[in-house]
């Protein structure tokens, strides 16, 4: 039995609860449903890059991995004693790095930069970032909405992010707005671009500059199909299936958006090179 065995049940033990409070809040939410694809897919990334548990008998590296411990640990009690998810969250990815650390030494946090960051994303976003970017992705999306829909020869009006279409009154809220598809999208984003093209740096720096205005360009076309939908089947059609059906559209709209932009891009590269 190798002598670095307890570090497993001591981690099992800090991630169980965990896990269980991010499946019964965040992960429950359209914002965090990226959340058990984004632990599955890191971990199996970790490991198809390479990272192995060391052998019986491998040194330990406790003096680089002390303070990360220390510093999760201390992030991990403060979060769980006042029922802050994403700081009992971060706690807990600062003890795994901890173990990482003390496994395989600091080399492998450079080896598996991105793996280790991508794994941080199953993490719902602390409250005051989402509080900084619903506002203004409110705004935008429903100014947006309002331009084509007018354009289109819809009767619509628009008073900051409520919207009147004939007799009905929308409200363009966060998930309207795009700040749910945001961070999933980002997510599964980044896992396509580092397997598609991990080797081009500047290929899979354009496509990740791309992600949040596609993002945001498929929230607008649901927010416009909504406001269609309620037009010709009433509020009660845009509010009820439809509302959660296009959402899911949206988000695979995103995705095929973000492959085509990358088919594009490859062909405008290669011509660059020839």
């Amino acid at each position: 039995m190798p002598s670095w065995w307890p570090l497993l049940p001591g981690l099992l033990i800090l991630a169980i609860p965990t896990i269980i409070s991010l499946a019964g809040s965040a992960w429950s939410t359209d914002t965090g449903a990226h959340g058990p694809i984004v632990l599955a897919t890191g971990l199996w990334l970790l490991h198809h890059d390479g990272w192995r548990l060391p052998a019986s008998g491998a040194p330990a590296h406790w003096r680089p991995a002390l303070p990360v411990l220390i510093a999760g640990l201390l992030v991990y009690a403060f979060g769980r004693a006042y029922d802050f998810i994403s700081v009992e969250g971060f706690g807990l990815y600062l003890t795994f790095l901890a173990m990482v650390i003390r496994l395989t030494e600091l080399a492998a946090l450079r080896r598996h930069a991105f793996a280790l960051f991508y794994l941080l994303l199953c993490l719902p976003p602390p409250g005051w970032l989402m509080t900084q970017l619903t506002a203004p992705l409110q705004v935008l999306v429903s100014w947006a909405s309002e331009g084509l829909a007018a354009g289109l020869g819809f009767p619509i009006a628009r008073e900051g992010v409520v919207l009147y279409v004939a007799q009905y009154q929308l409200l363009v809220e966060d998930a309207c707005a795009g700040l749910n598809s945001l961070f999933g999208l980002t997510a599964i984003s980044l896992l396509y671009i580092f397997l598609a093209h991990r080797a081009s740096l500047r290929h899979a720096g354009i496509l990740l500059l791309a992600v949040i205005p596609i993002a945001i360009i498929a929230n607008i076309i649901r927010v416009l199909g909504l406001i269609v939908i309620t037009y010709y089947f009433g509020d009660a059609a845009a509010q009820g299936f439809m509302h959660s059906t296009t959402g899911m559209v949206m988000f695979i709209l995103g995705l095929l958006l973000i492959m085509a932009f990358d088919q594009v891009l490859s062909r405008w590269l290669l011509r660059g090179r020839t």
